[in-house]
């Protein structure tokens, strides 16, 4: 009898166990005004309770494994690690005058932060927060610093710049730039690494870059001040926010041409794909919600209320 109860409750967890691995994940908002991160659950775009996140964050990334998340408090010029199962701050790090953008390295091994008032990059160790090295780049006001899929470069966008600065990571210094447009602002990369993919915010352009030789290979027309830039986990499709429209671009990579355009909230900033590359989630900082889009149908279907200022989504 003994056997038969503990063979039963075997089964039952053996069957709930695909349950388990298709629940759906958490997209995480950092609302600038409201100093929170407000969390939605991606399987039915309900709101929970939000997580206290400092004076002022903005710049959102986490780690492959899923246990932290990393936002830059650009007032209190730290970064924040956040244990997502605890779902609060276990650590401050020092970074700078205004850190911006933050980014993990594909292997989680990695942090870097865009520091604004330094012109630098900070690299941080991510199990323990140690600063490895401050890098310097030519563009004044550094937004992003976003990691290649393959760990070995650094692209960094500024506000005042006209390039896409390249870092060498395992160097510690800058290397080249990438000519570009007016005010270059979101970064993201195909999966396979050989393409990137950078909105320029003045110049109303999308920038692809060919990785190998740093060159740019097309110059995409999307709408008006380009801001965010994401990409399906599959490389099928690069989303690029619109900024002074209220739009959402879809973009074929393969061709570089606009595929549709998606209406959001007012001022769509940094953008986040869900792990199965059915979804985006679009965070309207002017609006207090964040949009979410079918990638496959190119529509618009909700928009959750969050926090004031919402500047970005990070979905682990």
């Amino acid at each position: 009898m003994l056997y038969k109860r503990a063979l039963q409750r075997m089964l039952l967890l053996l069957a709930g166990l695909p349950a388990l691995a298709l629940a759906a994940p958490f997209a995480y908002v950092p609302n600038e005004k409201s100093g929170t991160l407000s969390v939605i659950d991606t399987a039915d775009n309900s709101v929970g309770k939000a997580i206290p996140a400092g004076r002022r964050p903005r710049g959102i990334a986490a780690d492959p494994a899923g246990k932290f998340l990393y936002v830059t408090d650009a007032a209190a010029n730290e970064l924040l690690v956040i244990d997502l199962p605890g779902r609060h701050i276990v650590r401050r790090v020092a970074l700078g005058d205004s850190p911006e953008g933050i980014s993990v390295s594909a292997d989680g091994r990695w942090l870097a932060a865009a520091v604004e008032g330094h012109n630098s990059v900070v690299l941080l160790d991510a199990a323990s927060g140690r600063r490895e090295a401050e890098i310097r780049v030519q563009g004044k006001n550094p937004e992003h610093a976003v990691f290649s899929p393959d760990g070995r470069w650094l692209y960094v966008s500024a506000e005042e710049a006209e390039q896409v600065d390249v870092i060498d990571v395992a160097a510690h210094q800058q290397v080249g730039s990438i000519p570009v447009g007016r005010r270059p602002r979101g970064i993201a990369f195909l999966p396979d690494g050989s393409r990137a993919y950078i909105a320029c915010e003045l110049s109303s352009m999308v920038y692809a870059i060919d990785v190998a030789s740093r060159k740019v290979v097309a110059e995409i027309r999307a709408g008006q001040f380009v801001n965010g830039v994401a990409v399906t986990p599959d490389g099928k499709r690069v989303f690029v926010s619109n900024g002074k429209d209220g739009t959402v671009s879809a973009i074929d990579p393969a061709s570089n041409t606009v595929l549709a355009t998606i209406e959001v909230g007012k001022r769509p900033w940094n953008m986040a794909v869900t792990p199965d590359g059915s979804r985006l989630y679009v965070a309207n900082g002017r609006s207090g919600n964040v949009s979410v889009i079918d990638t496959v149908a190119l529509v618009k279907l909700a928009d959750v209320p969050v926090g004031e200022l919402p500047w970005g989504v990070a979905i682990p």
